[in-house]
């Protein structure tokens, strides 16, 4: 079993920035993908970023040049630094992790923390 808990979350203005955390414990495995989702209201679940404990890192074209996912191995934590927020940024953000065959589809991943508000004001 896996661990994850989100925090960080908040109200931000637009332009501003944020860094989401999400602790992992548990049996953590150096192959598992690491992966922030966040869904709005009335939204799919739809991933933003994602990163392997061993390295690599993917992020969706909304977020490109904006977001950074980073991890810190030695404190299980991996962390996604929000910069330039928008309003269309609003959404509960999620940590996941797993062995997902199709890294994009949230259904593929076994572990979820509970997510994380943020909020982009304009």
């Amino acid at each position: 079993q896996v661990q994850l808990v989100e925090s960080g979350g908040g109200l931000v203005q637009a332009g501003g920035s944020l860094r989401l955390s999400c602790a992992a414990s548990g049996r953590t495995s150096g192959t598992y993908i690491v992966a922030w989702f966040r869904q709005a209201p009335g939204k799919e679940r739809d991933i933003v970023a994602r990163t392997r404990w061993s390295g690599g890192t993917y992020y969706t074209d909304s977020v490109l040049g904006r977001f950074t996912i980073s991890r810190d191995n030695a404190k299980n934590t991996v962390y996604l630094q929000m910069n330039s927020l928008k309003p269309e940024d609003t959404a509960v953000y999620y940590c996941a992790a797993g062995l997902p065959r199709n890294p994009a589809m949230s259904r593929e991943y076994t572990y979820w923390g509970q997510g994380t508000q943020v909020t982009v004001s304009s």
